[in-house]
């Protein structure tokens, strides 16, 4: 009988075990609740929008894996391919192509390029790497490239302005206010711009228009410009007359505003000086052509009027 009486005893002791167990288990799930319910609650959402929330976030990743599962399968490029295919059978194919802002370069180069991809179907035409291809051209600063469906392909362009002429070794260069070179231009046609002139003098026109800008009274009356050494400018007016400018940007825009400042009131472009050389300023040396000679001959006349005084 006593045994029985243990038997009973170790049943009952398991069985409050296990409740006192489950009774934990259920307190740390009703406190975990608990805490993840007060983190959401402090989020400016409502469980609704949670909900929403967390389904659309599973359907874009379920969109992204079956995206990468037909782009690994081709499945994509096929698509692609068929409906290229019904666009152009529709009537979306390439047929005419607008260009428009083409003053001075060939609008056929442009038809050229955007005519290669004549066979495809709107929808294939190559937007960005037709207008890369523009941008290749010389003329061409900028382009726009823009579908009018259903077979026009219309192409804005943006052209780089003529600016000055560079004299290379074989020819005469049209060129842009950067340097780019735009196209060949005879030498009739060249009269116009400024020519400029010199090795490396490419790479300094924009530092030449700074220059010029200092002095504007005189940058009308400059027609030529050449780099010399690599260090200093030579200026050419349109009497032919020619300045020499030191080197450094600094030292030659004051050299060029004395010269100009020099010029309004004692008039030197125009005159009788050939070359003005001011590479040392503030001193200006003036070139007059002939007058050394007569300083010669003058010279020469005395001396002999005072051998024939001694004479007599």
């Amino acid at each position: 009988m006593a045994r029985t009486n243990s038997r009973n005893t170790k049943g009952v002791r398991r069985q409050a075990r296990a409740q006192g167990t489950s009774r934990k288990v259920s307190s740390a799930r009703r406190k975990g609740q608990s805490i993840l319910g007060r983190m959401l609650g402090m989020l400016p959402f409502t469980e609704e929008q949670l909900q929403k929330t967390f389904t659309v976030l599973i359907l874009g990743v379920a969109l992204l894996g079956l995206g990468w599962l037909a782009q690994v399968s081709g499945a994509t490029t096929v698509a692609a391919d068929r409906f290229a295919q019904v666009a152009s059978n529709a009537g979306f194919k390439l047929r005419s192509v607008n260009v428009q802002g083409t003053r001075r370069m060939n609008e056929m180069l442009v038809h050229e390029r955007a005519f290669g991809q004549r066979d495809l179907a709107m929808t294939r035409v190559d937007m960005d790497g037709l207008r890369e291809d523009l941008l290749q051209l010389p003329w061409v600063e900028d382009a726009r490239v823009s579908r009018q469906l259903p077979d026009v392909l219309k192409v804005d362009i943006v052209e780089r302005q003529p600016h000055a002429v560079l004299r290379k070794a074989d020819r005469l260069m049209l060129i842009d206010p950067t340097g780019v070179e735009l196209e060949p231009i005879s030498r009739s046609d060249a009269a116009e711009y400024l020519l400029i002139e010199g090795p490396a003098a490419q790479s300094q026109v924009e530092a030449l228009d700074a220059l010029l800008d200092a002095a504007p009274a005189l940058k009308g009356k400059v027609t030529g410009a050449e780099w010399v050494g690599n260090r200093r400018w030579n200026l050419t007016f349109d009497t032919g007359q020619r300045l020499a400018l030191p080197q450094g940007e600094d030292r030659s825009a004051a050299a060029l505003i004395s010269f100009a400042q020099a010029d309004g009131v004692h008039r030197l472009i125009g005159g009788e000086v050939a070359s003005f050389d001011m590479r040392n300023p503030p001193r200006m040396y003036m070139h007059v052509p002939g007058r050394s000679e007569a300083q010669e001959l003058s010279m020469q006349a005395q001396q002999q009027a005072e051998e024939r005084g001694e004479e007599t």
